[in-house]
């Protein structure tokens, strides 16, 4: 399993944990609500417990807890501006649709 992490999020990472003052990465997982099903979680980890994952790209961690993994696995995790806003962005190989905010999405059934 695994996700990637572009040079835009790992800086973001890093300037967020700056401002924070400590923290060993992000936290990224799913939960279920909205529309289509699921939506992305984001938080700080100040800890790694037995069921994370951590996956390490340009001096920066991203920590994902095994059940969000399946959901998750083959993504890039990127930092983009759209006009004004500036996000966190998923570009995930497992999503089948998204709802019309584009807040959350499905995924494609296991075959």
């Amino acid at each position: 399993m695994k996700i990637q992490l572009t040079e835009n999020a790992a800086k973001q990472i890093q300037t967020q944990l700056a401002k924070r003052g400590h923290g060993l990465g992000l936290r990224v997982g799913i939960k279920k609500v909205g529309c289509s099903g699921w939506a992305y979680t984001y938080d700080y980890a100040d800890e790694v417990g037995a069921e994370d994952k951590v996956f390490e790209a340009f001096d920066s961690r991203l920590v994902v807890d095994g059940k969000s993994l399946e959901f998750l696995d083959g993504s890039t995790l990127d930092f983009v501006k759209e006009g004004l806003k500036q996000v966190f962005k998923f570009e995930n190989p497992n999503v089948d649709a998204t709802c019309g905010c584009g807040e959350s999405f499905s995924v494609k059934e296991k075959v």
